[in-house]
Order: C-alpha cells, then sequence, then structure tokens
C-alpha cells in the first residue's frame, strides 16, 4: 500500500523527480571536476618538487665533477714530483759513490805514506826545504779530505731530504688516490639519483600538451632571461660581435648533430640551436672571446653557460655536466668553459648550442664551419 501511494506522489509530479536527477548530476560533475582539478594541483606540485629535485642533483653533480677534476690534476702533479724526485735521487746516490770512491782512495793513500808523520818531518833536519815540501803537501791533501767528507756529509743530507720528500709525496699521492675513490662512488650515486629523478618527472609528464606546455614555458623563460642579459651585455664596449666571421669559427666541441636548427621539436616549435651529441665529461670551448654573462642551471637547459661576443651577439651552451667559468670573467677563442653533460633531464649526454643576435635565434651553421 505504501509502495503505491509514493508511486502515485512520483507520478503526479514527473518535473519535481527530473529536477532533483539533474540537481544530482551536476552535483557529481562538480564533485569530479573538484577532483580532477585537486589531482592536477597535485600532479603539479609534484612536478615542481622533482624539477627542484634534478636541479639539485644536476649542481651535485657538478661539484663533484669539479672536484675529480682538480684532484685529477693534483694525482698528476704529485705522480710528476714523484719521478723527479726519483731521478734527483738516482744522481745523489751516483755522487756517493764517486766520493765514496774518491775518500777510499785518499785514505788508502793516506795509509800507505802513513810512515812519514807529521813528527818524523819536524824531527828531521838534514833538509828543511824537503821537510817544507812534505808538509805542505801533507797540509794539502789534509785539506781536500775535509772537503771531500764535507761533500760526502752534505751528499748524505741530501739523501736523507729526497727520500723523506719522497715519503711525503707518496702519502699524499695515496691520500689523493682515496679521495678520487670517494668522489667517484659520490658521483655514481648522484647520477642514479638523478636518472631516477629525471624517469619520475617524465611519468608526470604524461600527454603531449603537457609536454608541449613544459617546452612553450622553459623557451619562455629562455628568451626572458637572454633578454636581461642583453641589458647587461650593453655594458661592454671592446668586443666586436660576430658579423664578419660567418663560416669561420670552430664548433664548441667535436661531435655529430643529432637535432639541427629549425627542426621540428614539439608539435609547432621548433629547434632555436643544434644538439650536438658528444661523450660526457668532454670540453666545450666557447667560439670566439667574450664575457660570460650567466653560469648557472636554467630549467629545461640545465646547466647552461652564455657568453657575450658584443655588438648584439651571445652564444648558449647549455646540459653541461659542470660548468668551469663564472659570470663576469672574460673567456678566450677555443678556451674551455664547460664539460658536456646530461643536466636539465637529458637521457644521453650533449651539448645545447645556441648563437642569438639582438635576441633572435640564428643557424650556428652559417657561422661554424
Amino acid at each position: 500500500m505504501l509502495f503505491l501511494c509514493l508511486l502515485f506522489i512520483e507520478s503526479s509530479n514527473p518535473k519535481a523527480y527530473a529536477q532533483q536527477s539533474t540537481n544530482e548530476k551536476l552535483s557529481d560533475v562538480k564533485s569530479a571536476i573538484s577532483k580532477q582539478k585537486t589531482t592536477i594541483k597535485q600532479v603539479g606540485s609534484k612536478k615542481q618538487k622533482l624539477l627542484t629535485q634534478l636541479k639539485n642533483d644536476d649542481l651535485a653533480i657538478a661539484k663533484i665533477v669539479k672536484a675529480l677534476n682538480k684532484t685529477h690534476a693534483s694525482l698528476k702533479q704529485t705522480k710528476k714530483r714523484l719521478n723527479e724526485l726519483v731521478k734527483e735521487k738516482s744522481q745523489i746516490i751516483q755522487a756517493k759513490k764517486q766520493q765514496e770512491a774518491v775518500l777510499a782512495k785518499q785514505l788508502r793513500t793516506a795509509y800507505s805514506t802513513g810512515h812519514h808523520d807529521y813528527l818524523k818531518l819536524l824531527l828531521n833536519q838534514q833538509d828543511p826545504g824537503s821537510v817544507q815540501r812534505n808538509l805542505t803537501y801533507y797540509q794539502y791533501l789534509n785539506k781536500a779530505r775535509i772537503n771531500e767528507i764535507q761533500q760526502y756529509k752534505q751528499t748524505i743530507a741530501q739523501l736523507i731530504e729526497i727520500t723523506n720528500q719522497q715519503q711525503q709525496q707518496a702519502a699524499q699521492l695515496q691520500s689523493l688516490e682515496s679521495t678520487q675513490n670517494q668522489q667517484k662512488l659520490a658521483l655514481e650515486k648522484n647520477k642514479k639519483q638523478r636518472k631516477a629523478t629525471v624517469a619520475q618527472l617524465n611519468k608526470a609528464l604524461l600527454t603531449s600538451k603537457q609536454k608541449l606546455a613544459k617546452l612553450e614555458q622553459e623557451e619562455a623563460d629562455l628568451v626572458s632571461a637572454l633578454a636581461r642579459m642583453a641589458e647587461l651585455s650593453k655594458q661592454e664596449i671592446d668586443l666586436n660581435g660576430l658579423s664578419k666571421l660567418k663560416r669561420k669559427l670552430s664548433w664548441p666541441v667535436k661531435g655529430k648533430i643529432n637535432r639541427s636548427f629549425g627542426s621540428r621539436k614539439q608539435d609547432y616549435l621548433k629547434w632555436k640551436g643544434v644538439l650536438l651529441a658528444a661523450p660526457l665529461g668532454r670540453q666545450v670551448k666557447t667560439i670566439h672571446n667574450g664575457t660570460v654573462l650567466f653560469a648557472d642551471w636554467l630549467k629545461g637547459y640545465g646547466l647552461v653557460t652564455v657568453i657575450d661576443h658584443g655588438e648584439g651577439y651571445m652564444s648558449l651552451y647549455g646540459h653541461n655536466q659542470a660548468l668551469l667559468k663564472s659570470v663576469g670573467e672574460r673567456v678566450e677563442t677555443g678556451e674551455p668553459i664547460a664539460l658536456v653533460g646530461q643536466s636539465g633531464g637529458q637521457s644521453q649526454s650533449a651539448l645545447y648550442f645556441e648563437i642569438r643576435h639582438n635576441g633572435q635565434a640564428v643557424n650556428p651553421k652559417l657561422w661554424c664551419r
């Protein structure tokens, strides 16, 4: 009976029932939208954290690589000094043998003529001239023997000093090798951390639209940064630019061009420079003299160095493993400024290289032979 009554009420007011159903659907949609916004916000927050982590990973690797380079140079210098000490010690030992031979000869001579001692010579009054000559001869021999003994003592002292230096250098070498091994372990650890971060970051970028938006933002950030640098570069008045150097410049690193200027990057976005594949750690050299305008980590491009060449010309070097120059430093043509890496989220080691004139990207092939 109750069921029939309810059925009668609903059938008697169909408009009210439809309105209630629509409100419920709208509420469900709003709830779904709210959840989606929360998810998007969480993904965005996660991406930002991952980008920060990627920056920290790249900077940590750069710090270790620079320390490794310094340790390597110290090792090279220490080994060189050790080799020098080995040669010096060999020469001193040879001199010591020669001095020992001379002293032995003098001692044998003194022993064989020992019966002509000073007392006998002085008491012999038969030939005063002969006595004087013999006394002079003995004084000369004695003085020569004393000199040889003094030189021998100095040689022994030098030998002891060289041996001590050798021991110190050997201990330093062992310490440096230990430091180098620790640095290599730390480097591998940081590389693994960076690889995990890049994997998580790529996983967070699920759709092509998200990737496009990321690339657009990165390019906008780069253009903005270059514009600020252009303002700073106006202070330089003694740089002549690159206008007269078309097809005369060397490439910053020897390697295969994986991405060419103007080729498709993502949807309508195109490459504003070239991507040169090169081994990890290879030296990156500036294409021409100039001043370092920027040397830091930049989202999407990793560790970046920007050189001002004057007259509105700038060159950019990205995805480096380590930066060797600081802002404000002057650099000469062909001078090492960085080491090839994969910072900024790259899966393979490569150098991203751009040339810009008055803020506009130009084809590097027109300048580099």
